[in-house]
């Protein structure tokens, strides 16, 4: 009985490959090493307050995978996602600090308070 009610939700609704989100289609387009997608994918979530977004969007201004890299508007966006409880973000965030300056850091924590302050609308990218 349980096998015809999976078999028939398949038949329904596609197979799993349809039914990923933004999230999912980011990462595959992210682990195949197509950027530019990946981050289309990823900045409306992390625009939405979404933490894996956010520090994957860090991740990939950290090495410049699909834009210039910036250590500053990686820090920005480890910084957002940590606020979230990102563990990742934490992570990468205590990463880059130990490269950047003090005025670096001091331009990266402005950035990442007006970015959290506008509910992640005025990020800069």
């Amino acid at each position: 009985m349980r096998k015809s009610a999976l078999a028939a939700g398949m038949l329904l609704f596609g197979s799993a490959h349809t039914l990923a989100g933004p999230w999912e289609d980011g990462m595959v387009a992210y682990n195949r090493g197509d950027y530019l997608p990946a981050i289309r994918l990823f900045r409306p979530l992390a625009e939405q307050g979404n933490p894996k977004a956010q520090t994957q969007i860090g991740t990939m201004y950290r090495k410049g995978e699909g834009t210039a890299p910036s250590l500053a508007r990686a820090f920005m966006w480890f910084s957002v996602a940590a606020r979230r409880g990102d563990a990742k973000a934490k992570a990468g965030l205590r990463e880059v600090s130990k490269t950047m300056s003090p005025a670096e850091m001091s331009q990266a924590k402005a950035m990442a308070d007006v970015c959290a302050a506008s509910n992640y609308r005025a990020c800069e990218y």
